[in-house]
């Protein structure tokens, strides 16, 4: 059967035009491409789908460096390391017979706006902005810092052209394009009116300085101090003095990593779940990566659930369980022996009904005791299951009809579950189709949702594997 077969998708789950398929193997082998960039919304697995392109690409003999800005450092614990700091380290267990190699690191964000400050001022300029509460608490934690260090994280990468992949796992942000707009945030508060104010003192300089200080910002400062505090004033003003000559440095550096980010040889892969709130996000995500004429690769849909059964629709399994828990709701199928044996209910030569609405015997097994058993010789393992369940045997003469009741109950529940994943199934299709009407020109992979989490190499590897290609379904039973 042919995956486009209507009979493989649940009814009201079918695609509404086929997507372009991602080749993730021709993008991570390809030796223009030099940065891969994961982006999406929070909780949709950017840091998982990074290791594993990192561990895929230096498998495939690519000198590869994973950034991620995960704080949870999951990374680390699936590649083996004890922990992950501000600089790369080489991962052990990679397969280099291709010749490749697999490092990563986590980005240290008070440490990288450290170091950015080391190199550009001179050793007593530096100790006194380092030291200054403001800036500490600016380096620590100051909206935009983040994704602005994890760009200069890459810039830095980059220029030392010592890796021929870096594959960016970008900040867990609320939304994907904070990673984006960071820059351009951190460029405002550097030029906005008040660093301007503060800094025009400086600028002065001597008693005029402290003269204008007192006249022309007197009235500022005094509100500014009630509010703020008089100290905290005074942090912030032998910050701002001292980053002078550094500001100018900083929107240099900002601008030159957005234009690297633009340039060929970067590619964007945009990861999502098959949700609305995710989607929706990749969706504006995807424009704005258009508007800014930023190269994307294509789009990640993780953790897509799917069944191997999805041809017995929702609707038919639910009937099948109302019909087992209670026989006189729907039309009973063949297996009841007082259907069979009723007055007008002449059995067909398989023991059916012949009802128009009963449920076929692979939906709902018949476990009546009077049903003909193709294999006498073997045990039930249903009537195991439910013995264990119920602590009754089917010997019991004091429970005779308990095993038949139970094994009922079992096959019911299993019944509406599966509906349930119908639903779920379906719900997932009509979202991914409607991301596909809106955007058909992106490319897309899909990665089933995995029962666990992903714990080490083989793990990845594994994830590595099905993002090249496209396997959707679970997780073959044993493998």
């Amino acid at each position: 059967m042919s995956p486009d077969d209507p009979a493989r998708h649940p009814e009201g789950a079918r695609r509404l035009a086929p997507a372009r398929v991602l080749d993730v193997d021709a993008l991570l082998e390809d030796p223009h491409n030099r940065i891969v960039v994961c982006c999406g919304s929070g909780g949709v697995g950017k840091t998982t789908t990074a290791a594993a392109l990192g561990l895929r690409a230096a498998e495939r003999g690519r000198k590869v460096v994973v950034l991620t800005i995960d704080p949870a450092r999951r990374l680390a614990q699936s590649m083996g390391i004890d922990s992950l700091d501000n600089t790369p380290r080489r991962v052990k267990g990679v397969d280099d017979a291709a010749g490749g190699e697999l490092h990563a690191m986590m980005l240290d964000m008070k440490r990288t706006f450290d170091e950015i400050v080391e190199s550009h001022a001179d050793p007593e300029r530096a100790a006194a902005i380092l030291g200054n509460p403001f800036y500490q608490s600016l380096s620590a934690g100051f909206a935009g810092t983040q994704e602005y260090m994890a760009m200069e994280k890459l810039g830095q990468l980059r220029a030392k052209d010592e890796w021929d992949l870096i594959v960016v796992d970008t900040p867990p942000s609320r939304s994907a394009l904070d990673f984006l707009d960071a820059p351009k945030r951190l460029g405002s508060f550097l030029d906005g009116k008040l660093i301007r104010v503060l800094l025009a003192p400086a600028k002065v300089g001597g008693r005029a300085g402290m003269k204008f200080l007192n006249v022309g910002m007197s009235m500022m400062t005094g509100v500014l101090g009630k509010v703020l505090g008089g100290q905290f004033l005074k942090d912030v003003q032998t910050f701002v003095a001292a980053m002078d000559s550094m500001f100018g440095g900083f929107r240099t550096r900002a601008d030159a990593t957005y234009k690297l980010l633009q340039a060929s040889g970067t590619a964007f892969l945009v990861v999502a779940a098959p949700e609305r709130d995710a989607l929706r996000e990749a969706a504006y995500f995807v424009e704005r990566l258009a508007a800014e004429d930023m190269p994307l690769a294509g789009l990640v849909l993780n953790r897509v659930h799917g069944s191997g059964a999805d041809r017995l629709s929702a609707e038919r399994a639910l009937a099948a369980a109302e019909n087992l828990e209670d026989p006189r709701i729907v039309d009973q199928d063949g297996g009841k022996a007082g259907v069979r044996t009723s007055p007008g209910n002449s059995p067909d030569p398989h023991g059916s009904s012949g009802s128009a609405d009963s449920v076929p015997d692979d939906a709902a097994p018949d476990t009546s005791p009077e049903a003909p058993d193709p294999s006498p010789e073997v045990p039930d393992p249903s009537l195991e299951i439910s013995s264990e369940v119920t602590g009754s045997s089917a010997e019991d003469p004091d429970a005779p009809d308990a095993p038949e009741r139970s094994v009922d109950a079992l096959a019911a529940g299993l019944l509406r579950l599966h509906a349930e994943r119908m639903h779920l199934l379906a719900r997932e299709q009509r979202t991914r189709d409607r991301f596909t009407a809106r955007h058909p020109e992106v490319a897309v992979t899909e990665v089933a949702a995995l029962p666990g989490d992903v714990h080490d190499l083989a793990g990845l590897r594994d994830i590595g594997a099905r993002l090249a290609t496209g396997r959707p379904e679970l997780p073959e039973p044993g493998a």
